[in-house]
């Protein structure tokens, strides 16, 4: 009997001493420096358990023993807080520094940039086209509604949510800028503060000038005169679903529609684009000058002019270089 006790007591601690030894090995692996020989990407579906999230990262080569893994996570308590998502993993790192990032949730940025003065159409385009994004876009996107940015997403993220926070920011945008607009100026609203930006942004490229067309256009509404703006006839024609694809004719400028400032008194209906944020300030910032018309100078800028007979010397001038090229 008592040899029985004696084998049975020599098991027990021999039983121990393996799995102190076992669990010391596994936790000094968690914690030691990985085998990953280079930076990497790993992508961890939604759903995952844990000991599948453990042999996707060996076999993906991130730590080197799954058991490992799965003890280190258990014994930190965090076998529910890890996060799905695409992740990126650096030479050498530790189990434990894999865990602390699929804890972190801090997942691979990508990104999508809405230039300036795109049409809403456009802006589609780019968001069903967009790789990492998911889902169909049914989000509706009215002209003038998204702000030009870039965003940042996750893998995975839908088109409809960044949509969403496209237009957003811009309605958080008026809202700041017309935060200190008087109601006593020209502009009467944040609509018409997005409209008249949405002209002045297909206007002009040039960042330098914004506040100078905007103020020629305001010069223009103060004096109750036609806006006469280029962009806004193409508008009137398309209505932002297509490019004109040709050159403006003068039934084209005769055309009575809600766009068209050539026959339309004040602003038109709506926004003929989405205008940055800087279309948007210059409008609040106008330059101050007696300047009502302006006319492309042939180096992608343009000539301002204060008279009628001034701006058609101008015109003449352009049209020669035009001929010249």
């Amino acid at each position: 009997m008592k040899r029985y006790l004696f084998f049975l007591l020599a098991f027990f601690l021999l039983f121990n001493a393996i799995l102190g030894g076992t669990l010391f090995y596994g936790w000094y692996q968690f914690n030691n420096t990985g085998t990953l020989s280079e930076d990497t990407t790993f992508v961890l579906e939604r759903g995952t358990g844990l000991r599948a999230i453990a042999k996707k990262l060996q076999n993906a080569g991130v730590i080197e023993n799954d058991l490992a893994f799965i003890l280190g996570v258990r014994v930190n308590d965090q076998a529910t807080s890890l996060k799905a998502g695409e992740y990126a993993f650096t030479k050498g790192m530790t189990g434990a520094d894999v865990m602390k990032v699929l804890v972190s949730g801090k997942t691979v940025p990508h990104f999508i940039t809405i230039p300036e003065g795109l049409q809403s159409r456009e802006i589609r385009n780019l968001l069903e086209n967009s790789p990492g994004l998911v889902g169909k876009l049914t989000e509706p996107l009215p002209e003038g509604s998204v702000l030009p940015e870039t965003y940042h997403f996750s893998l995975g993220d839908s088109r409809n949510a960044v949509a969403l926070k496209m237009k957003k920011d811009m309605t958080a945008t008026l809202d700041a800028l017309w935060a200190g607009v008087s109601p006593k100026g020209l502009i009467k609203s944040k609509r018409e503060l997005l409209i008249l930006a949405s002209i002045v942004e297909k206007e002009t490229g040039l960042a330098s000038e914004r506040d100078h067309v905007a103020g020629v256009f305001l010069n223009r509404i103060s004096k109750k005169m036609r806006l006469q703006s280029d962009p806004t006839v193409v508008y009137g024609i398309t209505k932002g679903k297509s490019e004109l694809g040709r050159p403006i004719s003068r039934k084209d400028l005769a055309a009575i529609n809600d766009f068209n400032t050539y026959t339309l008194k004040g602003l038109p209906i709506g926004p003929i684009c989405n205008p940055g944020l800087d279309s948007l300030k210059a409008v609040l910032s106008a330059k101050k000058t007696k300047d009502l018309y302006f006319v492309a100078n042939g180096k992608g800028g343009h000539v301002f002019s204060k008279t009628l007979a001034e701006h058609n010397r101008n015109v003449r001038k352009w049209r020669k270089l035009q001929k010249k090229k």
